[in-house]
């Protein structure tokens, strides 16, 4: 089974790093909340140690069947999107049923309004 590069290692672990630094550095200003920063986090860390403990890439490359270490890396990317996708729906979901409460309240306390001024 191919090595990665030193090149494609060196770039792997940078972009890792840079990519959980930032997640890191965007709760700290809370631009993003740390409920939805755990997937990003992980995906950062699980990064990190695949191209750092290549020989679990391997096993894992193995295990999958892929054919090269970088095939499996592509295969983790698009679990991760869908893991993303998933995550976001159920949140969208959540926030729907919240704004037609809402909406359902606010037209009854509008009704409520109106009959006692009329």
């Amino acid at each position: 089974m191919p090595e990665l590069t030193l090149h494609q290692t060196v770039f792997a672990l940078v972009t890792s790093l840079v990519a959980f630094g930032l997640v890191l550095e965007l709760v700290r200003r809370r631009r993003l909340r740390e409920e939805y920063s755990w997937l990003w986090l992980l995906t950062a860390g699980a990064m990190v140690l695949l191209v750092v403990w290549y020989r679990l890439l391997i096993v894992i490359t193995y295990i999958v069947g892929a054919v090269t270490p970088l095939n499996t890396l592509l295969l983790c990317a698009v679990l991760f999107l869908f893991a993303i996708a998933v995550h976001y729906s159920v949140i969208i979901s959540r926030l729907t049923v919240q704004v037609k409460n809402l909406a359902q309240e606010l037209a009854l306390l509008s009704a409520r309004v109106e009959e006692r001024e009329g």
